[in-house]
């Protein structure tokens, strides 16, 4: 990883450092109350990941611990790691408060391995946000692929693409149409981003708001894995999400949310084993 990538990825770990305070805060995460971790979750990805009791899991770039709770609560030896120190340090509270023994550790996911101390998992879970932040697929499958046993699975459930492409633009006197803004595929570098309005209800972020990602199309993801010695064994696409992005979406019987029209792919699920 080149010099200038390992300092946007720093430039990153401040900004979500910065952004913990409010996401902590916000009616978004809900943590004040009692928190749901399923909320998060489709029924479709606890039909692929199968009966997780009894064994060892971490999910990778796990900010508050949110989704990481809900495999504890499914009798999951549980790990969560991130490079926020501030995340870590929230995440372990909310576990605690929830009364969930939840290891969590503060690394790089390219450090993940050594981090965790060469220890291995029967199934690796990332996504919803997570793969944007790192500049090289094929380093990160690699260190997946160490972290898993043989026969473990990875699963990634990650915002699709094409979701991340696209941006409203209204027309004078017209609703807020959506269109492709952004790249699709990767390849062109990362993107700066202004974060001091991060996704959630609440106050500015203070301080570090520079912010820089990658665009990962679909490909590259399945090959990266592919290349790592990985199979893959199932690869789903949604048209949900778990809150509404955009404001004219519409809640379905699932209770997540979807564009009225047309049917397009918000969300995808993929699983691979080792």
């Amino acid at each position: 990883m080149t010099d200038a990538y390992e300092r946007m990825m720093r430039a990153n770990q401040s900004n979500w450092d910065a952004r913990t305070p409010v996401h902590l805060a916000s009616r978004f995460y809900g943590i004040d109350g009692e928190p749901d971790p399923f909320r998060w979750f489709a029924p479709w990805e606890w039909e692929d990941l199968g009966e997780v009791a009894g064994r060892d899991v971490l999910h990778l770039q796990c900010h508050l611990g949110t989704e990481t709770i809900a495999f504890a609560r499914r009798g999951a030896r549980t790990v969560g790691l991130d490079f926020s120190a501030a995340s870590v340090t929230a995440a372990r509270s909310v576990a605690a408060r929830a009364g969930f023994d939840v290891r969590y550790v503060q690394a790089n996911v390219y450090d993940a391995v050594e981090a965790l101390g060469g220890r291995r998992f029967d199934v690796v879970y990332t996504g919803k946000g997570a793969l944007c932040y790192l500049p090289d697929l094929n380093r990160w499958a690699g260190v997946v692929a160490q972290l898993l046993r043989p026969g473990g699975r990875l699963y990634v459930v990650e915002f699709h693409p094409l979701l991340n492409s696209l941006g409203p633009k209204p027309a004078p006197g017209e609703g807020p149409e959506l269109l492709l803004r952004h790249d699709y595929l990767g390849g062109s570098g990362p993107v700066h981003r202004d974060a001091t309005h991060t996704y959630t209800d609440g106050p500015a972020v203070e301080g570090a708001t520079d912010s820089y990602e990658w665009m990962h199309g679909l490909g590259e993801v399945v090959n990266a894995l592919i290349g790592a010695g990985l199979d893959i064994r199932r690869l789903r696409e949604s048209p949900e999400l778990p809150w509404p992005r955009w404001p004219h979406m519409v809640r379905g019987s699932s209770g997540w949310w979807r564009l009225p029209e047309p049917g397009i792919p918000l969300l995808y699920g993929l699983l691979a084993s080792r």
